[in-house]
């Protein structure tokens, strides 16, 4: 599965909807992601279409995971 890492650490990974046969595929990140709003955040979720918009918001997500 397709992931990003920061010092060896993953800090994201993508699970496609159709190799687990799923009804979307997920993008989930480690608690090594740099995430963090006060008590709770999401640390993965849901995607069932891939368009400009959902793209955008994940790069946005996936830099400021990394950091």
């Amino acid at each position: 599965m397709p992931a990003y890492t920061r010092d060896v650490k993953i800090i994201c990974h993508f699970q496609p909807a159709a190799k687990f046969k799923t009804r979307y595929a997920t993008l989930g990140f480690s608690d090594q992601a740099k995430l963090d709003e006060g008590s709770m955040w999401p640390a993965a979720f849901a995607l069932t279409d891939l368009t400009t918009e959902v793209e955008t918001q994940l790069g946005a997500l996936v830099k400021r995971a990394v950091g």
